[in-house]
Protein backbone atom coordinates (compact mmCIF):
# COMPACT_ATOMS: atom_id res chain seq x y z
CA UNK A 1 0.00 0.00 0.00
CA UNK A 2 1.02 3.66 -0.20
CA UNK A 3 1.59 3.98 3.56
CA UNK A 4 3.16 0.69 4.64
CA UNK A 5 5.59 0.16 1.72
CA UNK A 6 5.70 -2.13 -1.29
CA UNK A 7 4.84 -5.46 0.37
CA UNK A 8 1.22 -6.62 0.25
CA UNK A 9 -0.69 -9.81 1.04
CA UNK A 10 -1.86 -11.27 -2.27
CA UNK A 11 -5.62 -11.14 -2.71
CA UNK A 12 -7.02 -14.69 -3.05
CA UNK A 13 -10.79 -14.14 -2.86
CA UNK A 14 -11.39 -15.23 -6.46
CA UNK A 15 -9.23 -16.07 -9.48
CA UNK A 16 -10.18 -12.77 -11.13
CA UNK A 17 -9.27 -10.76 -8.02
CA UNK A 18 -5.85 -12.50 -7.89
CA UNK A 19 -5.13 -11.61 -11.53
CA UNK A 20 -6.25 -8.04 -10.87
CA UNK A 21 -4.00 -7.72 -7.82
CA UNK A 22 -0.97 -9.09 -9.71
CA UNK A 23 -1.31 -6.36 -12.37
CA UNK A 24 -1.89 -3.41 -10.01
CA UNK A 25 0.15 -0.23 -10.36
CA UNK A 26 0.42 2.69 -7.95
CA UNK A 27 1.24 6.30 -8.85
CA UNK A 28 3.39 7.83 -6.06
CA UNK A 29 1.38 11.05 -5.74
CA UNK A 30 -0.26 12.40 -2.58
CA UNK A 31 -3.83 11.15 -2.22
CA UNK A 32 -5.15 14.55 -1.09
CA UNK A 33 -3.69 16.48 -4.05
CA UNK A 34 -5.92 18.71 -6.13
CA UNK A 35 -4.23 17.89 -9.46
CA UNK A 36 -6.54 16.01 -11.85
CA UNK A 37 -3.98 15.10 -14.53
CA UNK A 38 -2.29 12.17 -12.69
CA UNK A 39 -5.72 10.60 -12.20
CA UNK A 40 -6.81 10.76 -15.84
CA UNK A 41 -6.17 8.25 -18.61
CA UNK A 42 -3.50 9.29 -21.08
CA UNK A 43 -3.77 8.55 -24.82
CA UNK A 44 -0.68 6.33 -24.65
CA UNK A 45 -2.46 4.05 -22.13
CA UNK A 46 -4.48 2.53 -25.01
CA UNK A 47 -4.09 -1.25 -24.85
CA UNK A 48 -1.74 -1.04 -21.84
CA UNK A 49 -3.89 0.11 -18.90
CA UNK A 50 -7.49 -0.85 -18.06
CA UNK A 51 -9.67 2.27 -18.53
CA UNK A 52 -12.37 1.06 -16.12
CA UNK A 53 -10.78 -0.70 -13.14
CA UNK A 54 -9.74 1.80 -10.48
CA UNK A 55 -10.87 2.24 -6.86
CA UNK A 56 -13.32 4.89 -5.69
CA UNK A 57 -12.45 7.73 -3.38
CA UNK A 58 -9.01 9.29 -2.83
CA UNK A 59 -7.10 6.63 -4.78
CA UNK A 60 -9.31 7.01 -7.88
CA UNK A 61 -7.11 7.14 -10.98
CA UNK A 62 -3.86 6.83 -9.00
CA UNK A 63 -4.18 3.05 -8.61
CA UNK A 64 -4.44 1.52 -12.10
CA UNK A 65 -4.28 -1.99 -13.56
CA UNK A 66 -2.07 -3.14 -16.41
CA UNK A 67 -3.63 -5.33 -19.09
CA UNK A 68 -2.98 -9.05 -18.63
CA UNK A 69 -0.55 -9.52 -21.54
CA UNK A 70 1.55 -6.40 -20.97
CA UNK A 71 5.16 -6.70 -19.91
CA UNK A 72 7.73 -4.21 -18.61
CA UNK A 73 11.12 -4.07 -20.33
CA UNK A 74 14.06 -5.01 -18.10
CA UNK A 75 16.82 -3.42 -20.20
CA UNK A 76 19.39 -5.07 -22.48
CA UNK A 77 22.93 -4.39 -23.67
CA UNK A 78 23.33 -1.95 -26.57
CA UNK A 79 26.81 -3.01 -27.75
CA UNK A 80 25.68 -5.78 -30.19
CA UNK A 81 23.18 -3.39 -31.83
CA UNK A 82 25.84 -0.70 -32.35
CA UNK A 83 28.32 -3.21 -33.79
CA UNK A 84 25.70 -4.60 -36.18
CA UNK A 85 24.69 -1.15 -37.47
CA UNK A 86 28.33 -0.14 -38.01
CA UNK A 87 28.71 -3.32 -40.09
CA UNK A 88 25.62 -2.19 -42.07
CA UNK A 89 27.34 1.07 -43.17
CA UNK A 90 26.30 3.29 -40.29
CA UNK A 91 28.60 6.30 -40.08
CA UNK A 92 29.46 7.04 -36.44
CA UNK A 93 28.85 10.57 -35.17
CA UNK A 94 32.56 11.42 -34.79
CA UNK A 95 33.12 10.92 -38.54
CA UNK A 96 29.90 12.61 -39.73
CA UNK A 97 30.17 15.63 -42.04
CA UNK A 98 26.80 17.43 -42.43
CA UNK A 99 27.85 19.08 -45.72
CA UNK A 100 28.42 15.71 -47.40
CA UNK A 101 25.16 14.06 -46.29
CA UNK A 102 22.58 16.79 -45.57
CA UNK A 103 19.62 14.39 -45.98
CA UNK A 104 20.99 11.45 -44.00
CA UNK A 105 18.86 9.83 -41.29
CA UNK A 106 20.03 10.29 -37.70
CA UNK A 107 20.24 7.18 -35.53
CA UNK A 108 19.49 7.47 -31.81
CA UNK A 109 20.09 4.74 -29.22
CA UNK A 110 18.30 5.28 -25.89
CA UNK A 111 18.15 9.01 -26.63
CA UNK A 112 21.83 9.42 -27.59
CA UNK A 113 22.75 10.36 -31.16
CA UNK A 114 25.24 7.70 -32.26
CA UNK A 115 25.46 8.07 -36.05
CA UNK A 116 23.80 8.51 -39.43
CA UNK A 117 22.76 6.23 -42.29
CA UNK A 118 22.11 6.79 -45.99
CA UNK A 119 19.56 3.99 -46.51
CA UNK A 120 17.30 3.95 -43.42
CA UNK A 121 14.59 1.81 -45.03
CA UNK A 122 16.98 -1.12 -45.53
CA UNK A 123 18.53 -0.65 -42.07
CA UNK A 124 15.15 -0.65 -40.29
CA UNK A 125 14.06 -3.74 -42.22
CA UNK A 126 17.30 -5.57 -41.31
CA UNK A 127 17.12 -4.68 -37.60
CA UNK A 128 13.42 -5.66 -37.51
CA UNK A 129 14.37 -9.02 -39.01
CA UNK A 130 16.98 -9.47 -36.28
CA UNK A 131 14.32 -8.87 -33.65
CA UNK A 132 11.83 -11.25 -35.27
CA UNK A 133 14.45 -14.01 -35.54
CA UNK A 134 15.40 -13.52 -31.87
CA UNK A 135 18.97 -12.39 -32.62
CA UNK A 136 18.35 -9.24 -30.58
CA UNK A 137 15.88 -9.20 -27.65
CA UNK A 138 12.17 -8.90 -28.42
CA UNK A 139 11.86 -5.96 -26.02
CA UNK A 140 14.00 -3.64 -28.18
CA UNK A 141 11.86 -0.87 -29.73
CA UNK A 142 12.50 0.37 -33.29
CA UNK A 143 10.94 3.70 -34.28
CA UNK A 144 11.53 5.26 -37.70
CA UNK A 145 10.34 8.87 -37.93
CA UNK A 146 10.20 9.60 -41.67
CA UNK A 147 9.30 13.30 -41.29
CA UNK A 148 12.19 14.16 -38.96
CA UNK A 149 14.54 11.66 -40.67
CA UNK A 150 15.29 9.83 -37.41
CA UNK A 151 15.64 6.17 -36.46
CA UNK A 152 15.24 5.71 -32.71
CA UNK A 153 16.15 2.50 -30.89
CA UNK A 154 15.26 1.92 -27.23
CA UNK A 155 16.56 -0.95 -25.11
CA UNK A 156 16.26 0.65 -21.66
CA UNK A 157 14.23 -0.62 -18.70
CA UNK A 158 10.77 0.47 -17.61
CA UNK A 159 8.89 0.66 -20.93
CA UNK A 160 5.39 -0.85 -20.95
CA UNK A 161 4.96 -3.13 -23.96
CA UNK A 162 2.09 -5.16 -25.41
CA UNK A 163 2.17 -8.11 -27.85
CA UNK A 164 0.85 -7.85 -31.41
CA UNK A 165 0.62 -10.32 -34.29
CA UNK A 166 3.08 -9.67 -37.12
CA UNK A 167 1.70 -9.13 -40.64
CA UNK A 168 4.04 -9.89 -43.55
CA UNK A 169 4.69 -6.79 -45.69
CA UNK A 170 6.31 -8.57 -48.64
CA UNK A 171 5.96 -12.03 -50.19
CA UNK A 172 8.05 -14.55 -48.22
CA UNK A 173 8.81 -17.34 -50.70
CA UNK A 174 10.91 -19.33 -48.18
CA UNK A 175 8.04 -19.80 -45.73
CA UNK A 176 5.23 -19.52 -48.29
CA UNK A 177 3.67 -16.42 -46.68
CA UNK A 178 1.80 -13.96 -48.90
CA UNK A 179 2.11 -10.24 -48.22
CA UNK A 180 -0.70 -8.86 -46.12
CA UNK A 181 -1.24 -12.12 -44.17
CA UNK A 182 -0.35 -13.13 -40.63
CA UNK A 183 2.95 -14.90 -40.02
CA UNK A 184 0.98 -17.23 -37.72
CA UNK A 185 0.03 -20.43 -39.56
CA UNK A 186 -1.88 -23.66 -38.90
CA UNK A 187 1.27 -25.65 -38.09
CA UNK A 188 2.00 -23.32 -35.17
CA UNK A 189 -1.58 -23.62 -33.92
CA UNK A 190 -1.23 -27.42 -34.04
CA UNK A 191 2.00 -27.20 -32.04
CA UNK A 192 0.18 -25.16 -29.40
CA UNK A 193 -2.52 -27.87 -29.26
CA UNK A 194 0.18 -30.56 -28.86
CA UNK A 195 1.66 -28.55 -25.95
CA UNK A 196 -1.40 -29.43 -23.86
CA UNK A 197 -0.50 -33.14 -24.02
CA UNK A 198 3.20 -32.73 -23.21
CA UNK A 199 4.56 -33.31 -19.68
CA UNK A 200 5.90 -30.29 -17.72
CA UNK A 201 9.44 -29.29 -18.71
CA UNK A 202 9.35 -31.10 -22.07
CA UNK A 203 11.98 -30.04 -24.64
CA UNK A 204 9.34 -30.08 -27.40
CA UNK A 205 7.22 -27.44 -25.64
CA UNK A 206 6.49 -24.57 -28.07
CA UNK A 207 4.29 -22.20 -26.09
CA UNK A 208 4.21 -18.42 -26.03
CA UNK A 209 7.98 -18.04 -26.18
CA UNK A 210 8.02 -20.23 -29.28
CA UNK A 211 5.66 -17.80 -31.01
CA UNK A 212 7.89 -14.85 -30.05
CA UNK A 213 11.05 -16.65 -31.23
CA UNK A 214 9.37 -17.58 -34.53
CA UNK A 215 8.59 -13.91 -35.27
CA UNK A 216 4.82 -14.44 -35.04
CA UNK A 217 4.40 -11.99 -32.16
CA UNK A 218 6.38 -8.86 -31.38
CA UNK A 219 6.20 -6.50 -28.44
CA UNK A 220 5.57 -2.80 -29.03
CA UNK A 221 5.69 0.12 -26.65
CA UNK A 222 3.56 3.27 -26.96
CA UNK A 223 6.18 5.14 -29.00
CA UNK A 224 6.65 2.39 -31.58
CA UNK A 225 2.87 2.05 -31.95
CA UNK A 226 2.78 5.63 -33.25
CA UNK A 227 4.76 4.58 -36.33
CA UNK A 228 2.99 1.24 -36.88
CA UNK A 229 -0.22 0.46 -38.75
CA UNK A 230 -2.29 -1.76 -36.47
CA UNK A 231 -5.40 -3.63 -37.66
CA UNK A 232 -8.18 -3.40 -35.09
CA UNK A 233 -10.36 -6.24 -36.46
CA UNK A 234 -9.94 -9.36 -38.64
CA UNK A 235 -12.04 -7.58 -41.28
CA UNK A 236 -9.49 -4.76 -41.42
CA UNK A 237 -6.73 -7.31 -41.96
CA UNK A 238 -8.65 -8.98 -44.79
CA UNK A 239 -9.25 -5.61 -46.48
CA UNK A 240 -5.54 -4.79 -46.10
CA UNK A 241 -4.53 -8.17 -47.57
CA UNK A 242 -6.78 -7.65 -50.60
CA UNK A 243 -5.41 -4.13 -51.10
CA UNK A 244 -1.84 -5.48 -50.96
CA UNK A 245 -2.73 -8.04 -53.64
CA UNK A 246 -4.34 -5.33 -55.81
CA UNK A 247 -7.89 -6.70 -55.49
CA UNK A 248 -10.52 -3.93 -55.20
CA UNK A 249 -12.62 -4.12 -52.05
CA UNK A 250 -16.34 -4.29 -53.00
CA UNK A 251 -17.42 -3.07 -49.55
CA UNK A 252 -15.50 0.19 -50.04
CA UNK A 253 -18.02 1.24 -52.68
CA UNK A 254 -21.17 0.99 -50.58
CA UNK A 255 -23.23 3.94 -49.42
CA UNK A 256 -21.37 6.38 -47.17
CA UNK A 257 -24.32 6.48 -44.77
CA UNK A 258 -24.03 2.72 -44.14
CA UNK A 259 -24.43 2.07 -40.38
CA UNK A 260 -21.33 -0.16 -40.28
CA UNK A 261 -19.05 2.32 -42.01
CA UNK A 262 -16.40 3.41 -39.54
CA UNK A 263 -15.72 6.89 -40.96
CA UNK A 264 -18.95 8.64 -41.84
CA UNK A 265 -19.38 11.97 -43.59
CA UNK A 266 -20.55 14.88 -41.44
CA UNK A 267 -24.29 15.61 -41.42
CA UNK A 268 -23.59 19.32 -41.75
CA UNK A 269 -20.40 19.76 -43.84
CA UNK A 270 -20.03 23.44 -42.83
CA UNK A 271 -19.43 22.67 -39.14
CA UNK A 272 -16.02 21.92 -37.65
CA UNK A 273 -15.40 18.80 -35.57
CA UNK A 274 -12.10 19.80 -33.98
CA UNK A 275 -11.72 18.46 -30.44
CA UNK A 276 -8.51 20.38 -29.65
CA UNK A 277 -6.42 23.30 -30.89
Amino acid sequence: SSTAGVSQVLNRYTFASTLSHLRRTNTPVGRDGKLAKPRQLHNTHWGLVCPAETPEGQACGLVKNLSLMCSISVGTSTEPIIEYMISRNMEVLEEYEPQRYPHATKIFLNGSWIGIHQDPKALVRDVQQLRRTNQIPAEVSLIRDIRDREFKIFSDAGRVMRPLYVVEQEDDSENGIQKGTLVLNKNMVRRLEIDQTLPPGSEDYFGWQGLVNAGVIEYMDAEEEETAMICMTPEDLEAYRMAKMGIPNPEAEYDEAHPNKRLKTKINPTTHTYTHC
